[in-house]
């Protein structure tokens, strides 16, 4: 026999839920297609109430058990759409690779499953991406693969490792960018192994499941590629004693979907054959049948025995108080759950003890299928029903985490859930608490933004005996602030533009977090242009690029610049301030030498106070006031001293000039427009000269 035969614990959860659905409803009990790919179990299943069906359509009442190998999730919609209450037995292995197929589209991926694409497993899988998966039965398929696409690759969980390794190794020859998920069930491996290192000891392989599973024609497949002899069976009566004629050694594995009673049987058989050849009389075969038929009549009871007992697929054991145990919830009502736990009852959790937390409902705790550990409070109540305690197993099993945790000096996570004076209080697993002043590497004004929200923290003080935590959350921050600094002082560069952001600002300047570290912004290295506060540049949270000008790394300091990365408004004054030109420009202040003007934000002149105007001056202010907007001329430029001289003297006297010349030429004109009584009547007098 091999090591590893006959049910997985998929197949076992399944037949728990669909048990136990037939126990706790009085409807009927329904499951989309066969429940595992076993004709004599769903037989069994049938005589004891659950039916299979082809179609949602098909239950107009009741409650649908889904089978282990999943379905789309359409599906499951089309049965809450039609009022019908789910029971979901999927396999948890394939619940992961649907899962896996959804998240790999969502995030762009083609999604490719290695599998057989007429199995209902492969087909929910599929269903699950929308659609957009595709399906790779062998390794000829895989060479025809887009080279050019990025695929998410996963693996039908009763695939062979074999075929599954041959087509990931066409896929990276291909040189496809891909991520590779191996899906395929442990138990499937555990199982193929087995079968094949049994087959390279005997002379002959039986295998026995269901002609239809697609993991026991593996088994079968296997077997036969090592040269031995296979025959695959369903039942004993399949078993032809030819097989077994000459043979030294058989040996004998089963799919996981194959019950212990059919495996038993044909176990039996086998043995009945060991001694059978090809010379016995038909007179003796007949004698044997008829013994064998007798057996068969002995055997019903314990048979109907062995069926009875498929609902439990675990050994009946004994809890004690106080211990903790594993059970499956099989089912959930507003005041109670039920577990089993492999007792001869079902565990009952009561409400009250299912959370640290109020409960609503306690299906937002568990659902029926759920593997769960329990505390055993009572060992029977009244009526026989171990009485459990999930709150306390989770209490349990937190306090040791916690210890371990602050021996190790791990970080644990944990979800706030109030706030109170001077701190949080923290659920991991156990009441903690979080002081205001261990929650940040700064001050917190306002801690109710925590609320509800998963933070890491770690232990720093704890007491058992008195249920005290307290927890810090700026130790891992600080640790993990120390790692970013040390590393950004390792890889920054002077004259290296980064992002960063303005975290808070001082009278002399703002600190910038450059990818967690903290770099000075000193306001001098702002703007071009003189500013009185920060704030007339940047505001806190605001992102912006900033030059690295100086790294301290013995001192840890940083000094950072954003004028350098902002255009220089010296590169373009001698085109835009040509010299003679004159423009407006404001008084910004005034010395006892003279006044400077801005010609626009970070460029600045000054009018020496001689040239402030045409007489002398002792004090500027006598001419001009800050704030005040005059006319200028440029008279020379000093980029490279970033320096103008202006006048404004020239100005005035430009415009003395140009009014005397207007003056002149105005009196010229009015000379020559003026008109004397001589110049009217001097020809009349000269005429009566001539005339006398």
């Amino acid at each position: 026999m091999a090591s590893k035969a006959g049910f997985c614990s998929g197949v076992k959860r399944a037949l728990n839920l669909a048990m136990g659905t037939l126990k706790d409803n009085k409807g009927p009990v329904f499951t989309l297609g066969p429940l595992v790919h076993n004709p004599q179990l769903v037989a069994f299943l049938a005589e004891k109430g659950i039916y299979e069906v082809n179609s949602v359509q098909n239950i107009e009442e009741g409650t649908l058990v889904i089978r282990s190998h999943g379905v789309r999730p359409d599906v499951l919609d089309q049965a809450k759409e039609r009022g019908i209450n789910i029971v979901d037995a999927t396999c948890p292995n394939v619940r992961r690779a649907q899962e896996l197929a959804g998240e790999l589209v969502e995030q762009g991926y083609q999604v490719v499953v290695v599998g057989d694409r007429g199995h209902p497993e492969v087909q929910g899988i599929v269903g699950w991406t929308g659609g957009k998966a595709l399906v790779v039965e062998n390794p000829e398929e895989a060479a025809f693969l887009d080279s050019k696409a990025e695929l998410g690759i996963i693996a039908q969980t009763t695939q062979t490792q074999e075929n599954f390794n041959t087509i990931i190794e066409i896929i990276k020859k291909k040189g496809i960018n891909c991520k590779i998920y191996n899906t395929i069930c442990n138990a499937t491996n555990q199982r193929q192994a087995a079968a094949r290192e049994l087959a390279g000891e005997v002379d002959v392989m039986i295998v026995v499941g269901g002609a239809n599973s697609a993991n026991t024609g593996k088994l079968a497949a296997i077997c036969h590629k090592s040269g031995t002899a296979t025959h695959l069976i369903e039942t004993a009566d399949e078993l032809d004693p030819v097989w077994l004629q000459g043979v030294a050694k058989a040996g004998l594995t089963a799919g996981a979907s194959t019950p212990d009673w059919i495996i038993e049987e044909v176990r039996r058989r086998m043995g009945e054959f060991e001694d059978l050849n090809g010379q016995e009389e038909e007179q003796e075969q007949k004698e044997q049948e008829q013994e064998e038929q007798q057996e068969e009549k002995e055997e019903q009871e314990e048979q109907v025995e062995q069926e009875e007992e498929m609902k439990d697929t675990v050994e009946v054991k004994a809890v004690r108080p106080g211990e903790i145990v594993k059970g499956m919830v099989v089912h959930v009502s507003p005041d109670e759950v039920m577990v089993d736990i492999g007792a001869k009852s079902e565990g009952i959790i009561p409400i009250r003890e299912l959370s640290s937390r109020n409960v609503n409902s306690p299906q937002d705790i568990v659902k029926v299928g759920d593997e769960i550990e329990v505390y055993v409070l009572k060992a029977e109540d009244n009526e026989g029903r171990p009485i459990l305690s999930k709150e306390r197993a989770d209490n349990e099993k937190s306090w040791v985490r916690l210890e371990e945790a602050m021996e190790t000096e791990a970080s644990v996570e944990g979800v706030v859930r109030d706030v109170v004076k001077g701190g949080l209080i923290v659920d991991v697993g156990v009441r903690a608490f979080l002081p205001a002043s261990l929650v940040e590497r700064g001050y917190v004004e306002d801690l109710t933004k925590y609320l509800e929200k998963e933070i890491a923290c770690r232990v720093i003080e704890m007491n058992r005996g008195r249920k005290k935590v307290i927890l810090s959350r700026k130790a891992i921050l600080e640790e993990e602030y120390a790692r970013l600094r040390k590393e950004v002082l390792e890889n920054l560069q002077e004259d290296e533009i980064v992002k960063g952001i303005v975290r808070r600002l001082t009278n002399f300047g703002a600190f910038v977090d450059i990818g967690g570290v903290d770099g000075l912004l000193h306001i001098s290295e702002m703007s071009w242009h003189r500013i009185n506060h920060p704030s007339e540049v940047v505001k806190v949270n605001d992102e912006i690029e900033v030059m690295v000008l100086r790294i301290d790394r013995e001192q840890e300091k940083i000094s950072l610049g954003l004028k350098q990365v902002l255009p220089n408004p010296w590169d373009t004054v001698e085109e835009k301030y040509p010299v003679d030109s004159i423009i407006t420009a404001k008084v910004v202040r005034l010395a006892p030498f003279g006044a400077f003007v801005q010609l626009e934000p970070g460029v600045e002149g000054l009018v020496h106070i001689s040239h402030l105007a045409d007489r002398h001056i002792a004090k500027p202010d006598e001419v001009v006031t800050e704030g005040e907007e005059v006319d200028v001329k440029v008279l020379n430029i000093n980029t490279a001293e970033k320096r103008i001289r202006l006048s404004i003297r020239e100005v005035d006297r430009g415009r003395q000039q140009r009014e005397f010349r207007e003056n002149t030429s105005l009196q010229v004109q009015e000379s020559l427009d003026v008109v004397t009584i001589g110049d009217m009547v001097g020809d009349l007098f000269e005429k009566k000269k001539d005339q006398d």
